[in-house]
């Protein structure tokens, strides 16, 4: 296994996120300190297991990107999360390090935040990579 090509994988999701016209919600690696906005987009964990073997090292990434939003019901929290699924499963991620073998998404979870007044969307996707 490695885990060398985790940082590389971060920052191209980040990357493709950032510059989706799809996408007009702040997208954070680490929550500024001070208000957020009514809905933004927060990088979150990461699994990731082996699948190298003796031919080269390899990683299977399990990561979540969630969508957090104060917005009225679940349509705005729903719309960024489409917007993140479309523009994953359609991106043609380019690593620093290492190669991307293919992502897909595992996983949603939708669910209600702070006695309701928030909404929580987290995207759980799989990445597969080799590092070379």
């Amino acid at each position: 296994m490695s885990y060398g090509v985790a940082n590389a994988l971060q920052e191209a999701v980040f990357t493709a996120l950032s510059g989706d016209v799809a996408i007009t919600v702040p997208i954070y690696d680490a929550l500024p300190a001070g208000v957020l906005p009514e809905t933004y987009v927060v990088l979150g964990g990461e699994d990731v297991t082996t699948t190298g073997d003796s031919t080269g090292a390899g990683a299977q990434h399990d990561f979540t990107v969630a969508v957090v939003s104060s917005a009225p019901g679940f349509a705005a929290a729903k719309s960024v999360a489409v917007a993140i699924s479309d523009n994953l499963l359609a991106a043609n991620l380019v690593l620093a390090r290492g190669g991307l073998t293919g992502i897909w998404l595992r996983k949603a979870n939708a669910r209600r935040l702070e006695s309701g007044a928030q909404r929580q969307i987290d995207l759980r996707f799989r990445a597969l990579t080799d590092d070379f």
